[in-house]
């Protein structure tokens, strides 16, 4: 037999016995601080008289809409968490699964709670919620499984291209500017008030959002412009590198098409694939990524790196034959890591679906 009942009849909401505020988050200590953004620990206190009791509890962003579980005794950071501890005959993290596949309207930037706590959900015998809760917590292991899996993976490439790239100084390695192995040009935006310069395109017309969306090797864009919103100096060539320098900098991706892109970013078109491999210099991004954050232009609130500042960061060019091996060595991170996403992209599709169909109570 299921029962219907509001969300707000099957918990109640707990208040903490103090707030914290950010001057008191602290890198360590022996409770976590939990924020309302995305429910997470966003600090540690030593204050005992912050805490709320040890118990199984289901916290909600009343301004954001996240939803998670969280076991044992924490202190609330800023406004807009909501603490709600299930009652005697709820299992919380039945609780939690029911909450977590409820669809609460939007308010803007208002409160949520207001909206969610009159929701009426299935409320089955404890017995079922059990079964339900082993079910879904076997999906929900195995994706914390793959997502630790993935974070060191992840460690080990970076440890890897770290050892790999620090090559200043080794025997046969040229230290050579990006002015002298690149054409850097910036990106612009063709007149959003010409419609013949959209409308039909074919042409990939790249910004942040595909990085974004699509990660960072891509062969095509989100937008598309036609060949009259090009300007005289044609397309950027496929196998160049884009760096964010405008605004959100040190973003980066490896174009595999011809292009343009918006004037956010600025292009780096290798002059001789004969002394700089594209994957090579893909692999080197992030570190010009970060001396782009740390050598914007001062004196304006818009962040800026010019492209004459660009031309002049040094990067290691060792032998072709070196790079290759580079390449291939990093490559095979790169893709241990996008088969492990995939894993857990569909691991969590499926944990959706069985969450959905165990939740369905008609």
């Amino acid at each position: 037999m299921v029962e219907w009942k509001k969300l707000g009849e099957v918990c109640k909401t707990i208040t903490p016995p103090i707030k914290l505020q950010k001057a008191d988050y602290y890198h360590q200590g022996r409770y976590p601080i939990i924020d309302q953004g995305q429910v997470e620990v966003v600090g540690f206190t030593d204050n005992s008289e912050a805490l709320v009791p040890d118990a199984e509890y289901v916290l909600f962003g009343d301004h954001t809409r996240y939803v998670k579980y969280h076991r044992g005794s924490f202190a609330q950071g800023a406004d807009g968490l909501k603490i709600l501890l299930p009652r005697q005959e709820i299992n919380a993290r039945y609780f939690f699964f029911v909450f977590q596949n409820t669809e609460i309207p939007s308010r803007g930037y208002s409160r949520h709670w207001s909206i969610a706590k009159e929701i009426i959900i299935p409320i089955p015998s404890l017995s079922e919620q059990n079964r339900i809760v082993g079910i879904l917590d076997t999906f929900t292991a195995s994706i914390d499984n793959l997502k630790e899996q993935i974070a060191q993976r992840r460690k080990q490439y970076e440890y890897y291209r770290d050892e790999l790239l620090d090559l200043e100084g080794e025997e046969g390695v040229e230290m050579k500017t990006l002015g002298e192995v690149c054409i850097i040009k910036n990106g612009y935006t063709p007149s959003t008030k010409n419609s013949d310069f959209w409308d039909g395109g074919t042409l990939s017309w790249f910004t942040l959002e595909d990085i974004r969306k699509n990660g960072r090797i891509l062969n095509d864009a989100i937008k598309h412009i036609t060949p009259l919103g090009v300007k005289k100096g044609g397309l950027f060539s496929a196998n160049s590198i884009i760096v964010s320098t405008t605004a959100t900098i040190g973003e980066y991706a490896l174009i595999l098409t011809d292009f343009l892109c918006n004037q956010q970013i600025s292009c780096l078109s290798i002059k001789d694939t004969n002394i700089v491999l594209p994957k090579f210099l893909y692999f080197l991004a992030p570190y010009i990524g970060e001396w782009c954050k740390k050598n914007v232009n001062g004196g304006g609130s818009l962040l800026i790196v010019s492209t004459n500042k660009l031309q002049k960061v040094t990067i290691p060019i060792p032998s072709l034959s070196e790079q290759q091996r580079i390449v291939s060595i990093l490559d095979t991170f790169e893709a241990s890591i996008q088969n492990l996403e995939a894993q857990l992209e569909q691991r969590q599709k499926q944990y959706e679906y069985y969450r959905n169909k165990l939740l369905t109570f008609e």
